[in-house]
């Protein structure tokens, strides 16, 4: 739902910082430039919020307030005074007409968000310039964790991703960097002392800025009663020690909603290449299965009918990862694409071994793979005994 704020002001000055502070979200600004202005523009519009400066020609706050207090059809809108420093026990006495805050000006833009937030839900606009959108894109995860180690561990393991990983081992530190630069992602250790990581999770909800951010509870494996706790709060997941990274770095790909198709599927030289990774976890078959139909679909869509399936990189065959390509060669035909193999010397013969991959025939190069599956050499493995 995308919120309506009016700002009723006769400083031109003031409505370009109202707007400027609303860019970022989700929110339709309109502006007027006094009270007749504002009251036209209220009952045309019906704003989810209405800004209102207190002295201005033609008709001020006060008696702009009045009028929407008095008409049965606007009288519900929220109204947030604007005054200067003078005017501020002006605004409390009139406050029980009808005012639901209000602001002494000069103001900053964090505070008039933080006041904002408390009456409409602001929702961070999806910027595709600001935001990741692919695995391969940086993002800025925060760990909150008083124990160096863990901090360490997790930077070691997600090295490999262009993700920055910082670390900080109070609520107190943790709520400066939300401050200055709102992370991609949080992770709290539940072991801060005094239930501090509940508290901080309770202030970044709360906080405009922070507010959708996905937030990771980080609990020892054994510590049932503390994740039963976290996710009646709300975390967005919870992370057990000893933590695994390769789940961390899915669990994070997930709550910001990447794109991670280019771990395993890519164009080139005219053929869709299909590439399994060393380990196949069942984590890893799942995430490339979802992608499986799509990728093959638009592929067909760009122009392109050879397929190379390239596993050399895999240690070892078992039966997931062979369901997944008997899926991927069974699209192949329905969209009547040519497809090739690539392998390595352990799973050539570990195919040797099953009676489903026997006849599966490989080649030994990539480039190989592709000069094969543009002359219409495709492999032709039976599709019977696998479910």
């Amino acid at each position: 739902m995308r919120y309506k704020v009016l700002t009723v002001d006769d400083s031109k000055t003031v409505r370009i910082i109202v707007k400027k502070a609303f860019k970022a979200y989700d929110c339709e600004i309109l502006e007027a430039g006094n009270g007749v202005e504002g009251l036209a523009i209220a009952a045309k519009e019906m704003p989810d919020l209405i800004l209102l400066d207190v002295t201005m020609p033609v008709m001020d706050g006060v008696e702009m307030l009045t009028k929407l207090k008095s008409d049965p059809a606007l009288k519900a809108i929220p109204v947030m005074m604007l005054t200067a420093e003078g005017g501020r026990d002006n605004v409390l006495k009139i406050a029980k007409i009808g005012v639901r805050d209000y602001l002494v000006k000069p103001f900053k833009e964090e505070t008039l968000l933080e006041k904002c937030g408390r009456v409409i839900d602001l929702k961070p606009l999806n910027d595709a310039a600001s935001k990741a959108k692919s695995i391969f894109d940086p993002a800025d995860i925060l760990v909150v964790e008083d124990k160096p180690a863990i901090v360490q561990q997790i930077q070691e393991g997600l090295k490999h991703t262009p993700w920055k990983i910082r670390g900080v081992s109070t609520q107190g530190e943790a709520i400066d960097q939300c401050a200055k630069t709102a992370p991609d992602v949080v992770i709290v250790s539940l072991s801060l002392p005094e239930e501090s990581a509940f508290t901080l999770f309770r202030l970044i909800r709360t906080n405009v800025k922070t507010k959708y951010t996905p937030v990771f509870a980080l609990v020892v494996k054994t510590e049932t009663v503390q994740q039963q706790q976290a996710q009646t709060l709300g975390f967005s997941a919870i992370i057990t020690k000893p933590i695994d990274t390769a789940d961390l770095e899915t669990k994070i790909a997930k709550a910001m909603n990447l794109d991670t198709s280019q771990r395993y599927y890519a164009t080139e030289q005219g053929c869709l290449v299909m590439r399994l990774p060393e380990n196949c976890s069942p984590v890893v078959i799942a995430e490339a299965a979802n992608y499986l139909k799509p990728k093959f679909s638009d592929a067909v869509e760009a122009g392109l009918n050879k397929v190379v399936i390239d596993i050399h990189q895999l240690r070892t065959l078992h039966m997931g990862v062979i369901k997944l390509l008997f899926q991927a060669m069974q699209i192949c035909r329905d969209l009547g694409m040519q497809f090739t193999l690539v392998g390595n010397a352990q799973i050539i013969s570990e195919c040797k071994g099953f009676e489903d991959t026997r006849g599966w025939t490989f080649y030994d190069s990539l480039d190989e793979a592709k000069a094969g599956v543009s002359r219409g050499a495709s492999a032709t493995p039976q599709l019977a005994g696998v479910g």
